[in-house]
């Protein structure tokens, strides 16, 4: 019944005034502890993940290997040059993120429930921002909740393991100090060990990329890159470029370097992954835009 008409089908009853009920005091259980928490990783996910449990009385710890908050939305120039398929495990340089890069989901639904990605004077106010504003975004609201006092930069995380106690033990190392230790010898100095009662991974999962499996990939002499370690178009200027799979970040690479190549092929696992805007793309460069499906095998060829 609604409230008016309980009060009127009910007036013979004693007045009771509705109180709210905590129902871990209701049903006897104990109200819940802080526990100390380690958050790995600074990032957009490191850092809902910190707030909640500062809102739910935890002290929180976030341990953060770059030099700033904001994981992939914190643009680096640097490639890793050496490896630049990315081979190699971790890689050295965590950002995937190139200069041209922009959302592809508008800012009203990119942002926070309870901290609106809303425009801001003299910064990039469109619908898809680029890298930069993301990042910005980040550390507003980073100086909105008072994370920052929380967060410790330039640390790595070398360690996390369970002890018998079911406590964490976390060995990390200041980056800062083992630098200054040099290359080949960080001092003992340089490491921290700490116990934690849980632990929070956030170190997403866009960094280490993942190749595809191609005939003659590892004996072709070609200059071959992942788009890890993709951050501008000026390296292709008149070259010959296969980009191999026509996602997101494939169709934007492809579309930047048809710019400044002498011709792009574009190779989609299947026409189902060919989209009719895509479709229009293609047709409109057709010039030096082409696409093909599969790539089965890579030779090396010295000629023009």
């Amino acid at each position: 019944l609604k409230g008016r008409e309980y009060a009127t089908q009910n007036s013979h009853l004693p007045r009771r005034d509705f109180l709210p009920i905590n129902m871990d005091t209701a049903c006897g259980s104990k109200p819940p502890q802080s526990k100390k928490v380690c958050v790995i990783g600074a990032g957009m996910a490191g850092l809902a993940a910190a707030l909640e449990l500062r809102r739910e009385g935890h002290d929180v710890t976030v341990l953060e290997q770059s030099g700033d908050i904001g994981g992939q939305w914190l643009y680096d120039p640097r490639t890793d040059a050496d490896d630049a398929l990315g081979v190699a495990a971790p890689v050295k340089v965590h950002s995937s993120i190139y200069a041209s890069l922009r959302l592809i989901s508008p800012r009203q639904t990119t942002g926070f429930t309870d901290f609106p990605f809303c425009p801001k004077s003299g910064r990039d106010d469109r619908r898809f921002p680029g890298h930069r504003e993301v990042h910005l975004y980040l550390k507003d609201f980073c100086d909105a909740f008072g994370l920052m006092e929380a967060v410790r930069l330039n640390t790595r995380v070398l360690r996390a393991a369970m002890t018998p106690a079911r406590k964490w033990a976390v060995r990390s190392m200041d980056l800062g100090l083992g630098e200054r230790d040099g290359a080949n010898g960080k001092g003992l100095d340089a490491y921290v060990d700490e116990v934690f009662d849980a632990v929070v991974v956030a170190t997403g999962h866009y960094s280490q990329p993942r190749l595809p499996i191609i005939k003659g990939m590892e004996a072709w002499r070609g200059r071959q890159m992942h788009s890890h370690s993709y951050r501008v178009p000026e390296p292709f200027c008149g070259e010959v470029v296969v980009v191999v799979g026509c996602g997101d970040s494939g169709r934007d690479i492809a579309m930047e370097i048809r710019g400044v190549a002498k011709e792009v092929y574009m190779v989609a696992g299947s026409m189902e992954a060919v989209t009719p805007g895509l479709s229009k793309v293609l047709a409109k460069h057709s010039a030096n835009l082409h696409l093909r499906l599969e790539v089965r095998t890579l030779h090396y060829t010295s000629g023009p």
